[in-house]
């Protein structure tokens, strides 16, 4: 009589506490009298304690009872109460009370007793949910390690009562429920997954405990799962991709028996699906997507990956017709795998170098694979962490990126979008405009103003040509003419670049044996950036040579870092050749847009000459190639090649004198764009080649190469050395221009110095020319501001003077006719015209692979007036018309 007034009561909420407290001695007296003792049973004649028959076949209908009246009403009340509910522990304690008392004839009576199949049907329903939920969200505390183990098993055995119900009554043509099975599924992968059976997470001791006590619970539900999956025959199809996603969650739980009998599954998915449709390519799209959020969230191990690859390797061979294609796509797997890995385990660093490494791997790896979601996804995790360290040009580059996925055009955007363009930003047009505004605030504030001019000339094409916002091409146009303007008046300091070798199988797979080409930040000295490098490598040993080492450095398990600075190699850029252009402009291409560097050795070779150091200086130089120019979208990049050439004394003669020259003509343009500048660093460069007491001049050179003993041995060396002749006699007219600007600016004080210096240069001239020919500088007036044109040095030996006559003639060339003097107003103009026509104003880049500030050539060479040119024919005063704002704006390559 009590069971039916506990199921009225509990059904109304009424009581509870009382309900509960005399459903829990009901209960305990009935588990104490199914065990044999003096409790539960009574005394026979030999004095023993056993428990009648009768008295079992009691406790048995009780038990019936309570299941039949109490156990749907618990279980419903559970459900109700809100999770802060102080009985729900109690109701939860007395369900797997109830739960523990049933053998299988309770189960087989309960399952027959549901008058109709949807009842039934609900039951289970409600029952996997339930169970899904506490398992999810426990009512116990973690550390009541026996009441969550006591739960756990009685789940696993009404979970595995269920199952069989499923097989029998669930599963044929006619009877077959689909989100009943699917239920099913995720309630016992949930249960396998559960933080309370990692067993590998709790101490040795307390591993021993469980496993003795209650044995290892996933394994038995991973054979369960794996068994029902088998059941399902031809019905597997319709868990493809759903059920991907929940067997790799299983699968990576790190209990090596449970991978190798679950991994198998993955084959059979990929066998069900391509039997039917001829390719896995759903399997393949889900279970890529689940993996990588899967190992991000910290599963996932080295050994998984080794099994994976070894078992599904083995199942595709014996499938000849899946054989390639499961290969591939093994191959896939491993390769993802790996970079996760490798991501996982610097994501959590202090320092997010390698972590930036590891984003960028991945997202070249999904790039590759072409899956743009998780591709942008990357991105913008990438564009997070150079912002946080505040690398905006190396942001700016990598929301470039997607800003080159998308068109001007009113398309919606079908990848999802990011970060703070997600909300408004409903097509392409809207998303890419948006992009390209924050792209150049990254680069202005990177200083990367080349860059950020080329995207205003897109936006104003855009904003001019096709959606006629007028209002915004001003605001376009304003912000370009202030980037011009930064360029010649903001100071940029280059960067310093270097190269970095990880050696020693102690490193991660995508540092180990390789060498990096990194750039440094501003004004940072080679000390401190070691120091940032090191930091995540404590135990690293920093390498004291630059050589490559040997297999002994390569192959032991320690760790080792090489560190030394390279100098970028300048790609020749045709539009500046042999015209007068500003140093502030020239230097940024010296220093950026650089997949070349190179670091010089010197070393001595052949008979050592005590007088003359330079007769066998020899130069090992190493040039470096990265995988990408650099800047980038990283502040380093990998070195994909490297080859070492051996540069001769008189190579690097020439090698020296050409830089010398370059450095006079760089200070005599510093000097004449800006009179402010200090005397001091052109005093010590022109003093240092002038007067032999200090450096010694090109005297060694002399004595070294121009006797006729070295022609005689080295006949090959015949034009180096008339290079070499011709650069002396270049030199000269550059230390007049020098001199002459320094006797300008030169104080009272150092009048004596100057005077010396003018001395020792008469000296000089008068021996260089007499030897090596006269050589002229025409300075034209630069229509821009009266500055004398330059001469622009650079690799191209054959316009340093004629080459059929090494010495130039001294005869002065046609002056060009005056023009009229323009009005004051129209000088202006004419001179912001003239400036615009020496910039690199409004061509489109033709290669896709240049970076977006590479311009190519205008077609018309006339336009680019060269010194040859106005030296030897007198070129007249016309002025070019400025390139049309109409002509194409830089395109970003793909």
């Amino acid at each position: 009589t009590a069971v039916p007034i506990l199921q009225e009561l509990i059904e109304k909420g009424e009581e509870e506490d009382a309900c509960i407290e005399l459903l829990s001695n009901i209960l305990e007296v009935l588990y104490k009298a199914q065990k044999p003792g003096p409790a539960g049973g009574s005394a026979g004649r030999s004095g023993m304690t056993v428990t009648p028959l009768t008295s079992q076949v009691k406790v048995k209908k009780h038990i019936q009872l309570i299941l039949d009246r109490l156990l749907h009403t618990v279980n419903r009340r559970v459900i109700v109460l809100d999770r802060e509910n102080s009985l729900r522990s109690h109701y939860v304690a007395c369900m797997a009370a109830i739960l523990s008392q049933m053998d299988k004839d309770h189960y087989s009576s309960y399952i027959r007793a549901f008058p109709s199949r949807p009842e039934l049907m609900d039951f289970l329903m409600e029952t996997f949910i339930l169970f899904k939920d506490l398992i999810g969200k426990t009512v116990y505390p973690s550390d009541w390690v026996v009441m969550n183990m006591v739960q756990n098993r009685e789940f696993l055995r009404a979970i595995n009562q269920f199952a069989a119900t499923l097989t029998e009554m669930f599963l044929s043509n006619s009877s077959f429920e689909l989100q009943l099975w699917n239920n099913y599924f995720h309630l016992a992968v949930a249960f396998l997954t559960q933080d309370s059976l990692q067993l590998e997470n709790f101490s040795q001791a307390k591993r021993n405990s469980i496993l003795a006590k209650y044995g290892d619970m996933r394994a038995a539900i991973g054979a369960s799962i794996r068994d029902m999956w088998y059941n399902l025959g031809h019905r597997k199809i319709e868990f493809i991709p759903g059920m991907v996603g929940p067997i790799l969650e299983m699968t990576l739980v790190p209990e090596l028996e449970l991978r190798k009998s679950t991994i198998p599954i993955f084959f059979d998915m990929m066998l069900c699906e391509f039997q039917l449709t001829s390719s896995f390519s759903r399997f393949e799209d889900e279970i890529l997507r689940k993996l990588d959020s899967e190992v991000e969230g910290g599963r996932g191990d080295e050994q998984y990956k080794q099994l994976f690859e070894s078992i599904l390797l083995s199942c595709c061979r014996r499938h000849p017709e899946l054989a390639k294609a499961g290969e591939s796509f093994v191959e896939l797997v491993t390769g993802l795998l790996e970079r996760l890995l490798d991501y996982r385990a610097v994501m959590n660093d202090e320092n997010k170098t390698y972590s930036m490494s590891c984003t960028v791997n991945l997202l070249n790896f999904y790039k590759e694979i072409d899956r743009q979601a998780m591709y942008i996804r990357y991105l913008y995790k990438l564009k997070d962490l150079h912002v946080s360290y505040e690398n905006y040009t190396e942001g700016a580059y990598t929301l470039l990126l997607h800003a080159r996925l998308l068109k001007w055009s009113e398309e919606a955007n079908t990848a999802p979008m990011q970060g703070l363009h997600s909300p408004s930003l409903h097509t392409q047009r809207q998303l890419k405009e948006a992009l390209y505004n924050q792209i150049i605030d990254y680069f202005d504030k990177g200083k990367m103003w080349e860059e950020a001019i080329h995207i205003c000339k897109e936006l104003a094409e855009q904003y001019e040509s096709e959606v006629f916002d007028y209002e915004m091409l001003s605001d376009i146009l304003q912000r370009e003419a202030k980037f011009y303007e930064k360029i010649l008046k903001v100071l940029r300091p280059s960067p310093d670049y270097f190269a970095v070798g990880y050696y020693g199988q102690g490193f991660p797979t995508f540092l180990r044996n390789k060498v990096f080409i990194y750039r440094g930040k501003e004004y940072e000295r080679r000390e401190d950036f070691e120091m940032r490098l090191l930091s995540p490598f404590p135990n690293a040993e920093k390498l004291k040579s630059t050589s490559p080492p040997g297999q002994d450095i390569t192959g032991s398990p320690g760790q080792y870092i090489q560190c030394f600075t390279v100098q970028p190699v300048e790609e020749a850029k045709l539009r500046f050749k042999d015209r007068s252009i500003p140093e502030q402009i020239t230097n940024f291409y010296k220093a950026n847009h650089i997949q070349k560097f190179s670091y010089s050795r010197p070393f001595k070779k052949g008979p050592k000459d005590p007088d003359n150091e330079f007769a066998t200086m020899w130069i090992e130089r190493t040039t470096f190639v990265t995988a990408y120019p650099l800047p980038g979208i990283l502040r380093w990049f990998v070195v994909t090649s490297t080859t070492t050439t051996s540069i001769s004394p008189l190579e690097n003669a020439i090698e020296t004198m050409m830089k010398t020259n370059e450095k006079i003509m760089s200070e005599i343009n510093r000097h004449q764009n800006d009179p402010s500048l200090p005397i001091n660093p052109l005093s010590m460069l022109l003093n240092g080649i002038v007067d032999p007491a200090v450096m010694g001049g090109f005297a060694k050179y002399e004595t070294a190469f121009f006797q006729d003993s070295y022609l005689q041995e080295h006949p090959e060396d015949k034009g180096n050395i008339e290079k070499l002749k011709d650069l002396i006699a270049w030199q000269t007219p550059l230390l007049a221009e020098g001199i002459r600007i320094h006797g300008q600016k030169v104080t009272e004080d150092l009048r004596p110095f100057h005077e010396r210096m003018e001395q020792c240069f008469v000296q000089l001239r008068a021996k260089v020319e007499s030897q090596y020919g006269v050589r002229e500088m025409v300075c034209f007036e630069d229509r821009r501001s009266g500055r004398p044109r330059s001469v622009a040095w650079g690799p191209d030996w054959d316009r340093l003077s004629h080459a059929g006559d090494r010495r130039v003639p001294t005869e002065t060339p046609p002056t060009p006719r005056a023009a009229p003097r323009p009005a004051e107003s129209e000088e202006r103009r004419s001179e912001r015209r003239e400036n615009r026509s020496s910039t690199f104003f409004g061509y489109r880049r033709q290669d896709p692979r240049q970076s977006i500030s590479e311009l190519p050539e205008p077609k018309d060479e006339k336009r680019r007036l060269s010194y040859v040119n106005e030296s030897s024919l007198g070129s007249s005063e016309g002025k070019q018309p400025p390139p049309s704002r109409d002509a194409p704006s830089a395109q970003p390559s793909p």
